[in-house]
């Protein structure tokens, strides 16, 4: 399938990546951080701003980041829009990615608590106004750097999706000599990723759970779908 045949919703969200990525990268050489400005910060964070649950999913902080994204949207998105048509499509996009967003800011909740807890109590024990001031500048600017970006989210809800409704059929990837059958795939990633979360290597940024909230929220709104009788 060639870009020009592929579905509109499908067609539309690789325009509108690739079109944000080349802003961001022209908008950063003007001294404007668009991704700081988009992507999606944690609640209690001053940058934060509601529209950042629908604009963080079209961010990307690299090439590699936006290019893995945008073939599995590819890949995955035409096939699937087929299925659900354009409308449905587009809700189970959005609806997977508003859940990859929920699922990774009470994670970001649960590991900032004993910062937060003790942040209050240093204000509460600060006598002056510019102690108070300081320790209220050093924890915005701590909260404000909890940032995510890309299509991951709604990514894994297609990987979901896939698994789900074309199980056996067989997928051929990058370095790997043989095909896998997408259930295998869909669970291995899976687990992978659930693994990778809890592990919580020094120095990997990447929001693990987020991609396992766009699995979660894809398949809740799948079972519905499919107890409706609509898929």
């Amino acid at each position: 399938m060639n870009f020009q045949s592929l579905p509109v919703v499908t067609k539309n969200i690789l325009i509108i990546n690739i079109a944000m990525y080349i802003a961001t990268w022209l908008m950063e050489h003007q001294g404007v951080d668009l991704t700081h400005t988009l992507g999606l910060h944690y609640i209690s964070a001053p940058d934060f701003r509601p529209y950042q649950f629908i604009t963080y999913m079209f961010m990307h902080g690299s090439l590699m980041h936006i290019f893995f994204n945008m073939y599995a949207v590819f890949m995955f998105g035409a096939l699937l829009e087929q299925v659900f048509g354009p409308k449905r499509f587009l809700i189970y996009y959005l609806f997977t990615g508003l859940g990859a967003a929920a699922i990774q800011l009470l994670v970001y909740y649960y590991q900032l608590s004993p910062f937060m807890a003790q942040t209050n109590e240093l204000l509460a024990q600060a006598s002056d106004y510019m102690t108070q001031t300081s320790i209220v500048e050093q924890r915005d600017e701590y909260l404000n750097r909890f940032v995510v970006v890309g299509a991951s989210g709604s990514l894994f809800g297609l990987l979901i999706a896939f698994g789900i409704l074309f199980p056996n059929s067989e997928l051929y990837l990058f370095f790997v000599p043989v095909p896998i059958k997408a259930k295998y795939f869909v669970a291995g990633y899976g687990a992978i990723e659930l693994f990778s979360g809890f592990t919580n290597n020094p120095g990997d940024n990447v929001a693990h759970f987020a991609h396992i909230g766009g699995m979660i929220f894809g398949f809740i709104l799948l079972m519905i779908w499919r107890y409706k009788r609509i898929v």
